[in-house]
């Protein structure tokens, strides 16, 4: 099998992971991420993607564990990480617009690709905004 065909099918598995979990739908997300808002009456905290991230977190981490030190992929590709690893302040502000972005809308990047099956009209304006973002990123701040 080739490797195009072997990321095709892992992304095919991934987004519909994301669907069945509800990390596509933003009101869910939004429930999750709103801690603050669970004394009221009318809202309830929504702690089920604890275990989506949690089910996530289980199965990756051994494998990033035992294959740290490996060179090449099982399909023979080579692994490059990043040779930078510090903390730098274009890192945390770009984590702090991400984090506060999901936190506002209710989608990063792959939930909003996957969401794109629901057919809703804001994934297509969430998509499009993070598209310009990105230029504007890499066209601007170099």
């Amino acid at each position: 099998m080739s490797d195009k065909l072997i990321s095709l099918l892992s992304g095919i598995i991934f987004g519909i992971g994301l669907v069945i979990s509800g990390m596509t739908n933003p009101e869910k997300v939004l429930s999750f991420l709103s801690i603050s808002h669970s004394w009221s009456a009318e809202y309830k905290w929504d702690y089920s993607l604890i275990f989506v991230m949690g089910g996530a977190i289980i199965t990756a981490a051994p494998f990033f564990y035992f294959l740290k030190n490996k060179e090449v992929s099982s399909l023979g590709l080579k692994i490059s990480l990043p040779a930078k690893q510090d903390i730098d302040k274009k890192l945390v502000i770009g984590a702090s617009l991400f984090g506060v972005g999901w936190g506002l809308v209710g989608f990063c990047p792959g939930p909003a690709i996957s969401a794109i099956a629901v057919f809703d009209p804001i994934v297509l304006v969430f998509l499009v905004s993070m598209a310009v973002g990105v230029l504007v990123k890499q066209n601007i701040i170099k």
